[in-house]
């Protein structure tokens, strides 16, 4: 599991890796559309999706780790109804009903040093059949579907590259007549030991849709 988290209004994603019986798997990513793809500058489209969120305090380097607890802890099963549930991938056992993880997670600033860290929830869930979390600091809801703007790039992850890689993103999204809607969403997609030239990183930006 690797996670960023930056600046007031800088949001980040989080990616997730699994440990089970001794192997590695990645997480699941939410479903989405390549629009257009400009070598390594793409639009997506990405369906409505379900997130677990909770508000953590902090600077930015501890808002991660802070909220990456009380989820895990909820998808691990600390959630109502109390069952188990066998997934083909990963399988997890708890005392409460396990839920397949899926990447990423993401984290925005909702005010001075307050953060929410959401939880990406398998495509699987509804609002309906979702189970509730035990933790009331744990909310569950439903965003939208959005048009992202998307730059990719591998490496190592230093603020000169997230500039770098970002200002490239937003002067190809003017040049384009991309309007943005948001703030930007970092994220990194590979476990702390992939050696530092194959780490996959992103940097994403709501965009308007074309009416």
């Amino acid at each position: 599991m690797t996670y960023e988290v930056s600046m007031r209004g800088f949001v980040v994603l989080i990616a997730l890796f699994v440990f089970s019986g001794g192997t590695v798997m990645a997480a699941d990513e939410p479903a989405h559309t390549v629009l257009l793809r400009d070598g390594d500058l793409e639009i997506r489209e990405y369906g409505s999706m379900i997130v677990a969120e909770v508000e953590v305090r902090g600077d930015r380097e501890q808002a991660g780790s802070l909220g990456f607890r009380p989820l895990a802890d909820y998808i691990f099963g600390n959630n109502a109804p109390r069952q188990s549930i066998e997934m083909t991938a990963p399988v997890t056992t708890s005392r409460g009903q396990s839920i397949e993880m899926t990447a990423p997670v993401t984290s925005t600033a909702s005010g001075e040093n307050v953060w929410v860290v959401a939880f990406i929830m398998p495509a699987i869930w509804t609002m309906e059949t979702l189970p509730r979390p035990n933790n009331p600091a744990v909310n569950i809801r439903e965003i939208a579907r959005r048009r992202m703007a998307v730059v990719k790039y591998r490496g190592r992850r230093t603020a000169s590259t997230v500039d770098q890689n970002e200002a490239e993103l937003r002067e190809w999204m003017t040049a384009n007549n991309f309007e943005p809607m948001g703030e930007a969403v970092h994220a990194s997609f590979s476990p702390p030991w992939t050696p530092v030239p194959l780490r996959r990183h992103e940097i994403m930006i709501e965009v308007r849709a074309a009416q």
